[in-house]
């Protein structure tokens, strides 16, 4: 078996050519910091495994998703080849990285990629010219238009081109030369290091690289650290800096030609002109949201859902009542299925098209490039608080998923303000929300639908900014640390694209309706069955009424008085799906069998908002938990968020309903 490593600066289509090349779906988005961790897949027949790589500027880590990168190069070099995704556009910055790739001595396939922007901007590049100055060879593609990958394919089929290399050697100064060169002789040596390996450790650790220097101190060779001081007084870094942009700058100046009707690409310009504006960008950002909600609660994924429901709920429902009848089975059954099952997983799947329309319009954001310009305008918000605009984009990503959106905080350099990120990334509104949300806003606020939503979501966004707030003053965070971004030109979203992005963001959601929430639905129906003295009749009897019963004295002051929805609540920790599915099933087995005329004679508006706004806030979901406690290496952060976030959410809905009782 063959392994490749995919590697490229972020912002390069790396993870779009990954999916060309193996036929499967892994995250992408016009913006940096897509890919956290490492992707595997496989190019189909043949015995070949890609692994997509975090994109990475240079290998000198600065956050931690690049040290994912860095610590798969120094792990043994487990790849036979490399795959180095550069963006055309932005070559020369590319090209630092294809070097240091280049001097490891592995075989590399350098490909050029967005050569269709390229195109427009009026600059060529001489692929041969570049193949011969790099010693790899040099492709040109247009994944998103799949143009260029069947060469690529075929390059990774031909074994010669995967299997012989020589690694790059830049004409270093004299004196770093021979250092580099006696280095590597001790290494081989005396610590059995292969040749090329010991050589590119070498320039690695003379550039400062601070993996490479931790992999020194780890691994004890003292070959390297000997001559620690002498690298640095003699400002060895920056030597080797420069001769690797002079290589570049030369290779560059023979390689590239102009036609003669060079156009720069205006639309872009001009687009960013508004929604990157100083005072503008915000609210065509909230814009941007609100119509989002509109598309998934009023105008698309309502009506769908309506429809759904019908389904579900009618003729499903008595179909299953009636067979499960004639064959005879036992009411204890019956009930586990028609009143458990499928009013439960039933009444959960009938939101999926609201969900999918609302996954599409993200997956377009992601898309179209508009992600690293969501980042820019909030920047400066972000500042405020003691993070910046980077951060902003684990909580835009954690509208899809607390979990992904807690990994996304690997693209954060400092560790202080990683935490303050991963503490405040579970406030977003997942998608896990929404049930529970559609529910209440078609029974309350029907007319309003999306405003409500949408305050919801921003209520979130409100929350975390001002905990963020209150942890730079706890941990005494100094100024945010700086933030660069690249804006890529804007990309029309393709059709296929988005429906992927959405099937794969989506399909969780309907693989946990089938494990989590199927089994969360069973538990709920059984503690609803079950009572202190075995098999119940009347439901009021049951564990969910007497733990319902108990907690109902802390939850008055809320709003919220039936013991249903406070059983459901419950669950909520289980995942947030759950909670919906468990009002389902607790409600239709207390005789109610219209969900929205029942909750007019339990809750008002206010109330109902007031729960809402509890769910939105309290107790992350187990995996969430799994998620804070991984980053963070700590299961203290992981308790603490789950204490601290209930009592605000408490104290958030009890302000809420007490002082929207007054009027």
């Amino acid at each position: 078996m063959t392994t490749i490593a995919l590697l490229g600066n972020p912002n390069t289509g790396k993870s779009t050519f990954f999916n060309r090349l193996t036929n499967q779906y892994a995250n992408v988005g016009n913006w940096a910091g897509v890919t956290v961790d490492q992707t595997l897949g496989n190019i189909p027949k043949s015995n070949i495994n890609i692994i997509d790589l975090p994109g990475i500027c240079s290998l000198t880590p600065i956050t931690k998703d690049e040290a994912v990168t860095v610590d798969y190069l120094l792990d043994n070099n487990p790849a036979d080849a490399i795959l180095n995704i550069a963006n055309a556009c932005q070559l020369k910055r590319n090209l630092l990285l294809s070097i240091e790739l280049l001097e490891l001595g592995k075989p590399l396939i350098l490909v050029l990629n967005m050569m269709d922007e390229l195109s427009q901007s009026g600059v060529h590049y001489d692929l041969d010219i570049l193949s011969q100055r790099l010693g790899c060879p040099v492709h040109a593609s247009a994944a998103r238009q799949n143009s260029g990958v069947d060469e690529v394919r075929a390059c990774l089929f031909d074994q010669t081109t995967i299997t012989t290399s020589d690694p790059l050697e830049l004409d270093y100064p004299k004196a770093i030369s021979a250092d580099i060169r006696d280095a590597t002789t001790q290494l081989v040596k005396k610590h059995r290091l292969s040749q090329n390996f010991a050589r590119w450790l070498t320039i690695q650790f003379m550039s400062d690289n601070d993996a490479a220097v931790k992999y020194v101190d780890e691994h004890r060779l003292d070959t390297l650290t000997k001559g620690c001081q002498t690298y640095r007084e003699h400002h060895y870094a920056d030597q080797i800096f420069h001769v690797r942009l002079t290589f570049i700058e030369n290779t560059l100046a023979a390689a590239t030609s102009f036609t003669e009707n060079r156009s720069q690409n205006t639309v872009t310009a001009k687009i960013d002109r508004w929604v990157t504006h100083p005072i503008l960008g915000l609210p065509i950002f909230i814009g941007i949201f609100w119509f989002m909600f509109k598309l998934s609660f009023d105008w698309i994924g309502t009506p769908l859902s309506d429809y759904l429901n019908a389904l579900l709920s009618g003729p499903l429902s008595e179909a299953a009542n009636h067979w499960l009848t004639v064959v005879g089975a036992l009411p204890f059954l019956r009930s586990l299925i028609v009143d458990g099952i499928i009013a439960g997983v039933g009444g959960v799947l009938t939101f999926i098209p609201q969900i999918f329309v609302l996954f599409a319009c993200i997956t377009v954001l992601e898309d179209s490039g508009y992600m690293s310009r969501a980042a820019l305008v909030t920047d400066r918000l972000m500042q405020l608080i003691g993070l910046n605009g980077k951060a902003f984009i684990p909580l835009i990503i954690g509208f899809g998923c607390n979990v992904t959106g807690i990994m996304a905080t690997r693209t954060i350099e400092q560790p202080r303000e990683r935490l303050v990120t991963t503490l405040i990334a579970p406030f977003m509104g997942c998608s896990a929300r929404l049930p529970i949300y559609s529910l209440f806003v078609t029974a309350f606020f029907n007319q309003h639908q999306a405003v409500i939503v949408l305050s919801l979501y921003f209520l979130g966004i409100v929350i975390a900014l001002a905990m963020a707030k209150f942890y730079q003053l706890v941990f005494k965070l100094k100024d945010a640390s700086n933030f660069v971004v690249t804006l890529p030109n804007y990309h029309r979203p393709r059709l296929d694209l988005v429906i992927a992005g959405a099937w794969e963001k989506g399909k969780g959601f309907v693989k946990k309706t089938g494990t989590v929430i199927f089994a969360g639905t069973v538990l709920v129906w059984l503690l609803s069955n079950i009572g202190p003295h075995g098999y119940v009749i009347n439901i009021d009897a049951s564990f969910s009424a007497i733990i319902g019963h108990w907690l109902q004295p802390a939850f008055a002051p809320l709003g919220i008085t039936n013991w249903q929805t406070i059983s459901a609540l419950m669950t909520g920790v289980l995942a947030k799906e759950v909670i919906s599915s468990s009002m389902i099933v607790l409600f239709h087995l207390s005789g109610q069998t219209s969900l929205v005329t029942t909750f007019s004679t339990l809750f008002t508006p206010l109330s109902a908002y007031s729960l809402l706004v509890f769910i939105l806030i309290y107790a992350p979901c187990f995996a969430t938990l799994g998620a804070i406690k991984t980053e963070t290496g700590s299961v203290k952060w992981a308790i603490y968020s789950l204490i601290s976030s209930t009592v605000l959410a408490y104290g958030l809905a009890l302000i809420i309903f007490q002082v929207g009782s007054l009027f």
